[in-house]
């Protein structure tokens, strides 16, 4: 496996030049892939292992939006699409994407289906890392093992579908098998990774909580929402602001990011707009390494993990988590949003 320098560190990646399709399928041929949870990843992974030529099956509960999403999707009831616990009984690699509170409720039932040399297969390292609140843990025949693409399940669709990628981290806690590192780098290709890189069960969900609750969504919102609101406090018009706030950054500065990063943005800028960026760059920084300090820390002890999995739990947390989307949905800067989304030239053309 290739050794690429990482900023001066160099770390082992795993592309599909160096571990075919044609190898997945070999390594994986005779499994059966169990999908269960057809919500946030398991749509994106269950339509691409089909497409690439596995055999995968559905697991999810009946009845339900998501159980109606995976008919639409092609899937059959009795062939293809069954009830979470039949689809475990079923499948040789067991995929458990339900939620992190949904696995902690279905773990008793799902830990009876498994099967002497069954891999259990993981997208996130909540369960097992934090077993003690969760209660998750696997019997010692099964292999145990973890692929996490760096995205939602839809953007590994999608990339899929143009012909690209979405970067994943494997990592194995339990090999009872001694294939259990070809497997799940088999699931990796088969899934769609844009390559592999290798990480643990605890180092994944630690990353993943901070940066969920950091730069990539908690940090952000935030962020938006008090530039907007400081724009607005002075006089700027709805319009401005989220056009200063949003839309600058999501139509244009951040796909010069993606392009070729950071320093190639500021180089393509103007020279004020440089200017002022190294010099508040710095300032935000620092302000900002308390809060991370704190965040980490509190992912660390385990404590954003109690908070997730209590609010989770709690029978009516679904109408509370409306509410609290519905005060994004219904504030000014967002409202204002949508018509500004309304307005560019390809969803004009729409109306």
């Amino acid at each position: 496996m290739a050794q690429i320098d990482f900023g001066g560190v160099q770390e082992e990646v795993i592309t599909s030049e160096e571990f075919p399709l044609e190898r997945a399928r070999e390594v994986l041929k005779g499994e059966t892939i169990a999908v269960l949870g057809y919500g946030v990843q398991g749509p994106g992974q269950a339509l691409n292992l089909r497409d690439n030529g596995f055999p995968v099956i559905v697991g999810q509960r009946e009845g339900g939006e998501t159980w109606d999403k995976a008919l639409r999707d092609g899937f059959v009831p009795g062939q293809t699409l069954f009830p979470v616990e039949e689809a475990a009984r079923r499948g040789s690699v067991i995929q458990y994407l339900l939620s992190d509170a949904g696995q902690v409720a279905t773990w008793p039932a799902i830990k009876k289906c498994l099967n002497p040399g069954d891999a259990l297969y993981f997208s996130h390292g909540f369960g097992i890392t934090y077993k003690e609140q969760t209660g998750i843990v696997p019997p010692d025949n099964v292999d145990v093992i973890l692929v996490a693409p760096k995205g939602s399940g839809r953007t590994l669709r999608t990339n899929f579908l143009d012909g690209s990628g979405l970067n994943s981290s494997f990592a194995i806690h339990q090999d009872y098998t001694g294939r259990a590192r070809e497997r799940t780098l088999a699931l990796g290709i088969a899934i769609g990774s844009g390559y592999l890189f290798p990480t643990t069960f605890s180092n994944e969900v630690l990353s993943d909580l901070t940066g969920e609750r950091g730069v990539l969504m908690g940090c952000l919102a935030g962020v938006m929402e008090a530039q907007y609101n400081i724009l607005r406090k002075n006089g700027h018009t709805p319009s401005e602001a989220f056009n200063e706030t949003v839309e600058e950054l999501t139509q244009s500065l951040i796909l010069l990011v993606a392009e070729q990063g950071m320093d190639w943005m500021f180089a393509n800028c103007s020279a004020t707009a440089q200017r002022g960026a190294l010099d508040w760059a710095p300032q935000f920084r620092d302000a900002v390494v308390p809060v991370f300090d704190r965040l980490y820390e509190r992912v660390k002890s385990g404590a954003e993990t109690r908070r997730v999995l209590e609010a989770n739990s709690a029978a009516d947390y679904r109408q509370k988590l409306r509410v609290e989307l519905a005060q994004i949905h219904n504030s000014e800067m967002w409202r204002a949003g949508a018509t500004v989304r309304s307005l560019r030239p390809e969803n004009r053309k729409k109306l």
